[in-house]
């Protein structure tokens, strides 16, 4: 499905490079997952998608527990998605993010590192609620991601 803001995620993956995070804000059901994972497939050699509405207790622990070893980290996040991680080429994305604190809270030191590149991606009142005892990453790029608009409507009908 073409939507306008793939551009823009052209755009930060092509002018960034790792210099930052993506943290795509919007509504519910807007799409942000969607769209995300498809500009993964398309953009980048390999992914590793987490969604942490559903994450196992073990996926989540090793952003608390290995926080200070990348090393670790990336291996076990490898492992466990059996994904192979390619320095520069592969992206993270951290689907719901609100309800993985130590997740974002991680990405001033994964984005630090500069091996992949991460997008986040969460719900505008969740994001904002889901927020104490962490220290909001300066490394965190947001992007608001609206429902479709008439001509993305027309496209995914076919009138171009």
């Amino acid at each position: 499905m073409r939507r306008k803001i793939t551009e823009k995620l052209l755009d930060w993956k092509q002018n960034r490079q790792g210099e930052s995070a993506l943290l795509i804000e919007g509504a519910r059901r807007v799409g942000k997952s969607f769209i995300v994972e498809a500009f993964a497939r398309e953009a980048y050699r390999s992914y590793i998608l987490i969604d942490f509405n559903s994450a196992s207790e073990d996926i989540r622990r090793l952003f608390r527990d290995y926080r200070g070893d990348l090393d670790m980290l990336f291996m076990y996040l490898s492992s466990f998605t059996n994904t192979k991680l390619y320095p520069r080429e592969s992206l993270i994305i951290f689907d719901e993010v609100q309800f993985c604190p130590d997740a974002r809270a991680a990405i001033k030191y994964l984005v630090a590192d500069r091996r992949y590149d991460y997008i986040e991606t969460g719900s505008l009142v969740s994001i904002r609620q889901n927020v104490q005892g962490i220290l909001i990453p300066s490394e965190e790029e947001r992007l608001e991601m609206q429902p479709m608009d008439f001509e993305e409507f027309l496209w995914a009908c076919g009138n171009e």
